[in-house]
């Protein structure tokens, strides 16, 4: 196995620059995700490791190795991508196969048309075999691909990466061609199989739930930057600007303009509708602020009926009056759709809720885990 290293990763389409300076070290046996909105760079950026993408500037390592000038063959990587990939005239044993079968010895000639090849057919049996074995094809090596499901496609391209023993494994969005049940069974399988391989991973999405359930650690992108590597409850708990914390979370969280206002030892937010008392530990962080404009976050799952009993407590700092204008019952929880004056909320409420549409209802902001951010630069203050 190896580390994958990547030192000011710059790449330029003529006046677009898709990829902005990259730093960022994915360490031996981890399971790291790239994931943003489309366009953000983040395939681009597998594409360079891979060596499918020539960079622009900057250095890509894979261990100690310098790779920027060595080809894709020669990086030992595999991976895994997005259409799957297989070749539709072979079985799953050829597909899986091939890329052993492939192998060139100092001579120049592939196998099976040279003697002395670089794998003998009894290890190709054994890996292809192992391989199988770990993904529960064991049945299915004779079939071609038309006559699988989408799920067992995928499976195939997984074994064909698998079969090489790389030292680092590339995925690029391999369970989006999925349907949702099949995606949530599959990326299970995939930590499964990535805890008992333990080959370093670097795993592409848009997804940010896949993004979430999968990584060691997570590094948000957007325009061709980095916007925070950090693990997932991390990202979840002190995203480090508004695009992290808009992005990471579903529903989304809730954004509201505010003025930070001091009133004797209490900081409030005025949002002109309605106003929030910050606790201690927050007023203290947030006096710097006073009389300055910010953005207040709030997580959907953070805002409670008030007339629910729960662990956040209705008082006048943290209680607001809202519209009530759409409820989606989801099962355990119901998902509202608020008003406050002019600020549109979204709330995950307790399914005891007997709010409905047109209702008028007090809703609780749990400060607690509330976020600030600067409107100029949208960095976190808190």
């Amino acid at each position: 196995m190896a580390s994958v290293t990547l030192r000011d990763l710059t790449k330029e389409f003529k006046e677009v620059v898709a990829v902005n300076k990259l730093n960022l070290e994915i360490r031996d046996k981890e399971f790291l995700v790239l994931v943003g909105p489309s366009g953000c760079g983040k395939t681009t950026a597998l594409r360079m490791v891979a060596g499918l993408e020539e960079s622009t500037s900057g250095e890509i390592l894979i261990g100690d190795r310098v790779v920027n000038d060595v080809s894709p063959k020669d990086r030992d990587i595999a991976m895994v991508f997005q259409n799957y990939a297989l070749y539709p005239h072979m079985s799953v044993y050829d597909n899986m196969s091939f890329g052993l079968r492939l192998k060139r010895t100092p001579t120049g000639k592939p196998w099976p048309f040279n003697a002395t090849r670089t794998f003998s057919k009894q290890e190709i049996d054994r890996r292809v075999n192992e391989a199988a074995r770990l993904l529960g094809m064991e049945t299915l090596l004779q079939r071609k691909p038309k006559q699988l499901s989408g799920g067992q496609r995928q499976r195939v391209a997984l074994g064909r990466a698998i079969v090489r023993e790389p030292k680092v494994f590339l995925m690029d969005e391999p369970l989006s061609n999925l349907d949702a049940k099949l995606r949530v069974q599959t990326r299970a399988e995939l930590i499964k199989l990535h805890r008992r391989l333990g080959i370093t991973t670097i795993y592409v999405t848009h997804d940010q739930v896949e993004a979430m359930t999968m990584g060691d650690r997570i590094a948000v992108m957007n325009a061709g930057l980095m916007q925070q590597c950090d693990t997932p409850l991390n990202l979840y708990n002190h995203p480090a600007n508004v695009f992290v914390a808009g992005f990471i979370g579903s529903p989304a969280m809730n954004f509201v303009p505010v003025t930070v206002k001091a009133e004797g030892d209490t900081v409030k937010l005025d949002a002109g509708s309605f106003s929030v008392a910050l606790p201690a530990d927050k007023a203290a962080v947030a006096k710097a602020k006073v009389g300055s404009e910010c953005t207040l976050g709030i997580r959907p799952e953070d805002i409670y009926d008030a007339q629910l009993a729960g662990l956040v407590k209705p008082t006048p700092g943290n209680t607001v009056k809202v519209g009530v204008d759409v409820v989606e019952p989801l099962g355990n929880d119901v998902e509202m759709y608020l008003t406050a004056g002019p600020h549109a909320l979204i709330a995950m409420i307790n399914n005891k809720t007997a709010a409905k549409a047109g209702d008028q209802v007090d809703v609780v902001f749990d400060m607690d885990k509330s976020h600030l951010f600067d409107k100029a630069t949208e960095a976190a203050i808190y």
